[in-house]
C-alpha cells in the first residue's frame, strides 16, 4: 500500500482539517501527536472537535518526561547531546550571519552586473555549503549517539514504545500538529512513531509538516528578537523529499521582497520552497507530490500563489557547486 501524506496550512481558530479528514474518508479514531506544545499538548479538546472523528492522544511529551524523570543515566546522555547540537547551532548562526553581512556589503558595490551577479553566486554557495555541513553533523551527533544508546536497550523507552504501538493499532491515520518543532522531532524519533504508523494516512500541519520533509528550514523575516537569517535546524524524516516547507508565510516571509526569496529558493534548491498560509493543502503519495494549493517561491524570487504543483520543482534549477 502507498502511504498518503498530506500537509496543511496552519489552523488557527478556523481549522480545516475535518473537512480533510472527510474528504479522506476517515472514520476515525486517530492517532493524534502534540508534543511539539509540550505541557499543553492534553489540551486537545478544541482540536478533536474540529477533526470530527475520535483521537487518541499518544502524550509523547509526557512519555519523554517520564524517561527522563526514570532512566537517570540515559537522561544525562540525552540531555549533553542536546547541548552539543544547540551549540552546534549557535556556531552555524555565527558563520551564517558573516555571510549573510559580507552578501549585504557586497551587493551595494558599484560594479558591472555580470560580475555582481557571480559574487551572489558564491555567497550563495557559501550558504549551501553551510547548511549541508550543518546537517552531516547534526546526523553524525545523532547516529553516534543512538549507537551508544540503542533504544531497546532502555526498559522505559521500550515500554512506551510499546504502549505508543497498541495505541496506534486500532486507527486509521496519524495527525500531527505544530508547535516547539525540535521537541516534536526529538519526541517522534524517541518513540519511533513513523515507524508505528506503518502505511497509515499522516495528516501535518506547522511544525508538523516541517519535520516530514528532508531539512527542517527555521526562517522569519520579522523576529521578535535576534537575526532574521534563515537556518537549517536538522533532517527531518524525508517523507515528503524535496520540498523546504514554510508555515504561517504571512506573518514570517516578506513576499515582496524578490532579492530575499531568489536568494533563499537558491540556497535551497533543487528542492521548492512551499509557503503555506491558512487554507493551503499538499498531498502526497509515497514521497510525490499529486495535488498541491500553496505558494512557490521561486530562484527568479517571484511568490506564485495558488500554485498547484503542476511546474516540475526543476524548471528554475540553481547551477551551483554544492548539491544538497
Amino acid at each position: 500500500m502507498t502511504r498518503k501524506v498530506v500537509l496543511l496550512g496552519p489552523q488557527g481558530p478556523t481549522p480545516d482539517v475535518g473537512a480533510l479528514v472527510r474528504d479522506l474518508g476517515i472514520k476515525g479514531p486517530v492517532a493524534l501527536v502534540r508534543a511539539g506544545y509540550q505541557e499543553r499538548e492534553s489540551d486537545d479538546e478544541a482540536l478533536v472537535t474540529a477533526l470530527g472523528v475520535p483521537a487518541v492522544n499518544l502524550t509523547l511529551h509526557a512519555r519523554g518526561n517520564d524517561v527522563f524523570k526514570h532512566e537517570a543515566e540515559f537522561a544525562t546522555a540525552y540531555q549533553a547531546r542536546q547541548q552539543r547540537l544547540r551549540q552546534m547551532q549557535g556556531l552555524y548562526h555565527t558563520r551564517l550571519e558573516g555571510t549573510e553581512e559580507a552578501a549585504k556589503r557586497i551587493s551595494l558595490r558599484y560594479v558591472e552586473p555580470e560580475l555582481l551577479a557571480q559574487e551572489e553566486k558564491v555567497s550563495v554557495d557559501q550558504y549551501r555549503y553551510m547548511d549541508l555541513d550543518h546537517i552531516e553533523r547534526c546526523q553524525a551527533v545523532r547516529a553516534a549517539f543512538d549507537k551508544e544508546w540503542p533504544y531497546e536497550n532502555v526498559p522505559l523507552i521500550a515500554q512506551h514504545r510499546h504502549e505508543v504501538r497498541e495505541l496506534i493499532g486500532p486507527t486509521e491515520a496519524l495527525v500531527i500538529t505544530g508547535g516547539h518543532v525540535a521537541s516534536l522531532l526529538n519526541r517522534l524519533q524517541l518513540f519511533d512513531v513513523l515507524g508505528a504508523a506503518s502505511d497509515r494516512p499522516i495528516i501535518a500541519w506547522s511544525a508538523g509538516a516541517m519535520v516530514l520533509t528532508d531539512r527542517i528550514v527555521l526562517f522569519h523575516d520579522y523576529p521578535p528578537y535576534g537575526s532574521d537569517i534563515a537556518q537549517v535546524l536538522d533532517a527531518g524524516f524525508g517523507l515528503v523529499p524535496g520540498y523546504a516547507v514554510l508555515p504561517d508565510a504571512r506573518r514570517r516571509i516578506n513576499l515582496g521582497a524578490a532579492a530575499g526569496i531568489q536568494r533563499f529558493a537558491r540556497r535551497m534548491a533543487p528542492a521548492t520552497c512551499v509557503a503555506m498560509d491558512h487554507g493551503a493543502r499538499m498531498v502526497f503519495d509515497d514521497g510525490e507530490l499529486v495535488y498541491a494549493d500553496a505558494t512557490r517561491l521561486t530562484t527568479t524570487g517571484d511568490a506564485e500563489r495558488n500554485w498547484t504543483g503542476e511546474a516540475s520543482r526543476f524548471s528554475t534549477p540553481y547551477l551551483g557547486g554544492v548539491h544538497v
